[in-house]
Formats: structure tokens, C-alpha cells, sequence
């Protein structure tokens, strides 16, 4: 037999992220932590559906009048009204102006990757900023979409904060200093709430202030609304920074996950919506969405954009649905709590404070490559060689044993 004509192809390094879930799954300790994965888990370690999800899934399927056929290439009408909605706010005057423009995506990573597809294209400038660090699709889905990917810092090491502004003016550092120097009109990617990796966010005060010079320079910005209502458990308070920019009548980008905030991970449920100045451009803008869209993937599905219309059109499911998401909330709160106190515990050397200073599903630990190794081998805790940590991976049983790795790791070092 010949060889196959795929012989020269050259085997693929493993995802970073979902290459930690491989390594993990091959352990076969009874004491392995997977703290890589991105999903939440309840306090025994198992995936959760959200009561109101099942609910709401169940209606679907008992309306013997819906059928499967293809949803138009914007896809399901209600699910992108409701979606703008939910991210700009019910009395947002862009929706009332009809200067938005929202279609459903296959979940956050497909909304990313058709604004960028769309911007590639359309818009004059081809350079888009992202923070130093971000989750690692993000330079992957912009630079293969056609935009040239520049960084911004972001991250600080050594406080475990924001660099939000360099200190000395011979020597730029920090977020602003950088997005200063970006080109005017540069688009600049923005993590609406609870930071990924990092879990860092600004403070409202530092959200007005990369507002007003953003405005300034020309900059778009473009949102990943990956944790809405998931960070703070306040869906209102984690939207906060996008709608500051709806505000003040610019034009702003975002994407939006129903992954994490309604536990719809293997749904893929997305949207992408564009504020613009006026509803005829808002229009011109859809007309070449849908260009952009038709050939990738054609039309989005419908089930799972059914289930998220169902529950935000309904006040008692939303309500419903607000509970849970603030109980998904609490327990991530929780869980950074009972790390940090059992960090001081041990007495463990450092400040770690930024446990419960950091926001959402994340935790940037601190910890390096060489620490994180450690605790895999002889901890068998799975982790991102960076040092972030899923807190949705925790639990109350797991939290000493993360505790006692995480010591040795530093203590062995120091």
C-alpha cells in the first residue's frame, strides 16, 4: 500500500487548556483536582444543569408545534432582541434608536470570530489590541480571521493587579500608557467582567478612564462578554463596563456566551451584537454579517438559543434564573474564601490576598511553570502551566489538598 497522502502532516501540540482535561483524564489517582477546565462544578465535582434550563427544555419539547426547520442566517429573532437586551439594558437608547445589530454566534468563541471575519473586511483598520495576558483562543480566532494582533498590558506580577498606568514617563508601562500609544482607529479587545485569565478587572472609576481615552483616540472597542452575571452574580453590575460605552452614543462591539451564566457549555449559544450611529447603518452593518456567516456555517442551531429566549422572556424563569446564577456566583466566592484561609492557615509565605480580591471563575495564582509541574506530580493537580485556576473546580473537600500543594510548591522554592 502507498503511504497516505496526509503522511507529511506533522502531529499537533495539545491545546494548551483542554490539553490539561487529556492529562487529567489519564491519571488514575484517586486524589486528581482538574482545575484547568473552564466549566462550573458543583460542590461534588459534578457538571451542573440549571433547574430552569430543564424546565425550560422541557416546555420545548412538549410544544408539539415546533419543528427543525433552518433558522434564518441571523438566526433566532427573540434570542438576539433579548440578548442586546440583556447586555445593554432594558431602557438602553441604542436598542430604542434601532442602532443595534445582533446575530446569534455559536457560543462566545463563534461571536469573536464572525465580529473579527466582519472587521477583516469592513473596517479601516486591521490592528486589534489585546491584553497581555487573555485566554489563549483569542489571538488564534482574530489572527486567522485577518487582523493583526498587538498586545496591551494588563496583568501586573508583582501587586497580582492591574498595570493600569506606568509610573515613570521616560519608561511607558501599564494599559493606558499602551493603548495611548495605539494607533488611532485600532480596535482594542476589552473583557467586559471577570478577567480570563487573570480574574483582574477595573475599577468603574478605571473603566471611565479607558473610556474617555479610548473616545479620544478613535479606538473601537470590542467586548467578550464571556460571564455575565456569573462574576458578581449581578447580571446588571457585570455589564456595567459595556454599557458605559453605549452611553456616551459611540459605536462599540460585543460578544456574548450563554455558556457559563446558564450552563449551556455543549449548546454553543452566542451573539454577537454592533452598536453603530444611526439604524441605516446598523442595517448595512447585519446585510454584511450575513455575508459574512452564509458561507462559514450558514445558519446558527436552534435549540439551544430556544432555551435561553424562553427563560428571558418569561419574568418568573429570568427571576428563576437569576437565583441560580447568583448561587453559581457565591459558591465561586466561597470557594476563594475557604483557599485563602487556608493559605493563612498554613502560613504559607507571600500575600495572598488577590484570592479574594479577583473576581469570576479564574484565579491567577502566582505560581509558575515549575510550581505548577510540581503540584501535578505529586499532587496530581491539573492546571494551566500560567498558574490560573478554575474556582469552579473546587470544592470544600478539595480546598486542603489544593491548599497543602500550593504550600509545598512555595515552600519547596523558597
Amino acid at each position: 500500500m502507498a503511504d497516505s497522502v496526509f503522511a507529511r502532516v506533522v502531529r499537533a501540540p495539545e491545546d494548551p487548556i483542554l490539553g490539561v482535561t487529556v492529562a487529567y483524564n489519564k491519571d488514575s489517582s484517586p486524589v486528581k483536582v482538574n482545575l484547568g477546565v473552564g466549566a462550573y462544578r458543583t460542590e461534588e465535582g459534578k457538571p451542573l444543569v440549571l433547574n430552569v434550563v430543564r424546565r425550560a427544555e422541557q416546555m420545548l419539547v412538549n410544544d408539539t408545534s415546533r419543528v427543525k426547520e433552518y433558522l434564518s442566517i441571523t438566526g433566532l429573532a427573540n434570542f438576539n432582541k433579548l440578548s442586546a437586551k440583556l447586555i445593554f439594558g432594558a431602557d438602553s437608547p441604542a436598542i430604542k434608536e434601532n442602532r443595534v445589530t445582533t446575530v446569534q454566534c455559536l457560543s462566545g468563541t463563534g461571536s469573536l470570530r464572525v465580529g473579527a471575519e466582519f472587521l477583516a473586511r469592513h473596517y479601516h483598520e486591521h490592528s486589534i489590541y489585546i491584553p497581555q495576558p487573555t485566554w489563549g483562543n483569542h489571538p488564534k480566532i482574530f489572527t486567522l480571521a485577518g487582523l493583526s494582533v498587538k498586545y496591551y498590558r494588563y496583568y501586573d506580577p508583582a501587586t497580582r493587579g492591574l498595570d493600569f498606568q506606568g509610573g515613570f514617563i521616560m519608561t511607558p508601562a501599564g494599559l493606558l500608557d499602551d493603548l495611548t500609544a495605539a494607533p488611532a482607529g485600532a480596535i482594542v479587545l476589552l473583557h467586559a467582567c471577570a478577567h480570563n485569565p487573570t480574574g483582574v478587572d477595573p475599577t468603574i472609576d478605571q473603566w471611565e478612564k479607558i473610556r474617555k481615552l479610548m473616545r479620544s483616540k478613535g479606538l473601537l472597542p470590542f467586548f467578550d462578554s464571556a460571564y455575565q452575571g456569573f462574576a458578581s452574580g449581578n447580571l446588571d453590575a457585570d455589564a456595567q463596563s459595556v454599557r458605559m460605552f453605549v452611553a456616551d452614543g459611540g459605536e462599540c462591539i460585543a460578544a456574548q456566551s450563554y455558556a457559563k451564566n446558564m450552563g449551556l457549555y455543549g449548546e454553543r449559544v452566542g451573539a454577537l451584537s454592533i452598536v453603530c450611529k444611526d439604524s441605516d447603518v446598523a442595517s448595512k452593518v447585519e446585510s454584511q454579517l450575513k455575508m459574512v456567516i452564509r458561507p462559514m456555517y450558514s445558519n446558527p442551531p436552534i435549540h439551544g438559543a430556544s432555551i435561553v429566549a424562553t427563560i428571558l422572556k418569561d419574568r418568573q424563569m429570568y427571576d428563576e434564573w437569576t437565583v441560580e446564577l447568583k448561587a453559581m456566583a457565591n459558591r465561586i466566592i466561597s470557594m476563594r474564601q475557604q483557599l485563602y484561609d487556608a493559605m493563612q492557615a498554613r502560613g504559607t509565605p507571600g500575600d495572598w490576598s488577590h484570592i479574594i480580591k479577583q473576581i469570576g471563575m479564574f484565579t491567577f495564582t502566582g505560581l509558575n511553570a515549575e510550581q505548577v509541574s510540581f503540584m501535578t506530580r505529586e499532587y496530581h493537580i491539573y492546571m494551566t502551566s500560567d498558574g490560573r485556576i478554575s474556582m469552579a473546580g473546587l470544592s470544600s473537600r478539595t480546598v486542603p489538598h489544593l491548599a497543602d500543594a500550593m504550600h509545598a510548591a512555595v515552600t519547596r522554592a523558597a
